[in-house]
């Protein structure tokens, strides 16, 4: 059995989201609603985050609560550009990036937070005894960095090219020194360099933030009107009582991706919304498994009518990995490059590859019977639940008995990651930049890494490798040829992308990898 290892960026928890766009009246309060001091903001989440150390967590849930309590050197716009963060300037290429921290920033006890610090959380991260989930995803292996707290500097040299540098280590929480070898206060969301504190956690139900009054950002008035006093993230799994809720008030904030947007869409509530790929399926091929053999993976993918499930989603049609900005390179990496819709093509490959129908209707080989497991992701409501019933049956026509199940972000990941006793995965990795989906699909395995389908795409390497020395864009014709090779190996499915909105109840905000605390306003 593998070792538990808390991590991933999963549809279970939405994961790794950058942006949104937003639309709808003033909170839902009217074109005249006024703003309000002193308020509560209630955000509703669909499942408990754990463990809230940023280092070791990649749980959306987990870090849209981070968010609220942890700064970081940059901020990444709508439109893929780079703001201030706790940094005020920066340069970057492949290899290094040099950051010059904002004058008098404070942890949450009011000492001071120095370059040193900063410094010290990378070097947390890239630290064996660790065991984080960033590592390859944002900060390469052997990175190093040093603080100079006379200049205010922090200088990082990534330990292998990287073309998203800036984006990547720019987007690492920053915590307090002083509980950065802490990993209980980690998990409890102490050590504070954000616009909140944590002041209470009842698991499983409720976690309860304070704004910081000495908290500042750059070119951000923190007397400016409207600023939430407190946070609260209420942990409630029912879509539908969450709609409920925000329609009421009671709740001002919540996720909906099932029927319940419509209603909520026709209150003329505020909305941001981001494209996750619901519609993702992912192989393992792990030693033993069925789906190991690339024929199997190919015949699976070839037995489902993807547009049907895709129409029973109400999702869109993929184009790549991709689907949230930054999003620097947007070639369709999907149209030609998954196997259409022929059973009887999908039969005859099984038939070739060993595996007979037997008399109760279902394959075997030497014995065994390609039985497999399949999870999802509970949030994705009734329509996730239906779709994935729906590839079931169509399995089952050619003989192949695939066993769902439903899982909270939690249980996804701890499926994924520890137990490995899956066959095939619909939670969906969401990424933003393309160098965020390298650890997922290439390299260690758990426990060692992020690698938890145990794929082996020597192509998709070799254009990684290509791609990570280009700056930037530079190298978006190497990152189209690695998500293709993705895409040929029938290693992922993509299928459909749907639009998960939030929805606001006398509050307005923009959302990122979680909601951006320094935007919201409240409203009477």
């Amino acid at each position: 059995m593998r070792h538990r290892t808390p991590l991933i960026a999963i549809l279970g928890a939405t994961a790794l989201v950058l942006t949104s766009c937003a639309g709808g009246g003033a909170a839902g309060a009217g074109k005249d609603a006024a703003l309000a001091n002193g308020k509560t903001f209630t955000q509703a989440i669909a499942t408990d985050p754990g463990s809230l150390d940023p280092f070791i967590t990649a749980m959306s849930v987990a870090r849209g609560i981070d968010r609220f309590l942890y700064g970081r050197l940059v901020s990444i716009k709508e439109d893929g550009g780079v703001a201030s963060g706790l940094a005020e300037k920066w340069t970057a290429d492949t290899t290094t990036a040099t950051f010059t921290l904002r004058d008098k920033l404070t942890c949450e006890d009011g000492t001071p937070l120095k370059a040193s610090d900063v410094a010290a959380n990378i070097s947390h991260v890239v630290d064996p005894a660790t065991a984080s989930p960033l590592v390859g995803l944002e900060v390469q292996p052997g990175t190093t960095a040093v603080g100079d707290d006379a200049t205010r500097t922090v200088t990082v040299t990534s330990g292998h090219p990287d073309a998203f540098l800036l984006q990547n280590i720019g987007n690492i929480s920053i915590v307090c020194g002083t509980v950065l070898k802490d990993p209980k206060a980690l998990a409890a969301g102490k050590g504070s360099t954000g616009m909140f504190t944590m002041t209470e956690i009842t698991p499983n139900s409720q976690y309860t933030l304070t704004r910081r009054k000495d908290f500042v950002a750059g070119g951000w008035d923190p007397n400016q009107k409207g600023l939430p006093d407190k946070a609260v993230f209420r942990v409630i799994p029912n879509e539908t009582t969450a709609a409920n809720l925000v329609m009421s008030g009671e709740v001002n904030a919540a996720g909906v991706v099932g029927p319940d947007q419509q209603r909520l869409q026709n209150a003329k509530l505020f909305s941001t919304h981001i494209l996750a790929p619901a519609g993702q399926l992912i192989y393992n091929q792990a030693s033993g498994r069925a789906t190991a053999d690339p024929a199997v993976r190919k015949a699976l993918t070839q037995a489902v009518d993807l547009d049907q499930a895709r129409q029973v989603f109400a999702g869109e049609v993929p184009t790549g990995f991709v689907t949230v900005a930054p999003n620097p390179c947007r070639a369709d990496t999907v149209k030609g490059n998954i196997p259409g819709f022929d059973a009887k093509a999908a039969g005859a490959a099984l038939d070739a590859a060993g595996w007979k129908l037997g008399s109760d209707g279902v394959r075997a080989k030497d014995g065994k019977p390609l039985t497999l497991k399949m999870v999802y992701a509970s949030v994705l409501g009734d329509t996730g639940t239906a779709a994935v019933e729906l590839l079931q049956s169509m399995w089952k026509k050619i003989g192949v008995d695939v066993t769902v199940k439903s899982l909270d972000g939690p249980s996804i990941s701890e499926t994924l990651l520890s137990t490995g006793d899956w066959d095939i995965s619909g939670a969906g990795v969401t990424v933003g930049l393309p160098t965020s989906l390298v650890p997922f699909v290439s390299g260690p395995t758990p426990p060692n890494g992020s690698n938890f389908a145990s794929i082996d795409d020597p192509d998709y390497v070799a254009a990684v490798a290509a791609a990570s020395a280009k700056a930037g864009t530079e190298g978006c014709d190497d990152w189209a040829a690695a998500e293709k090779s993705l895409l040929t190996t029938s290693s992922v499915v993509l299928y459909a992308t749907i639009a998960r909105h939030t929805f606001a109840n006398k509050a307005t905000f923009t959302e990122g990898d979680g909601i951006d605390p320094t935007s919201i306003r409240m409203y009477e």
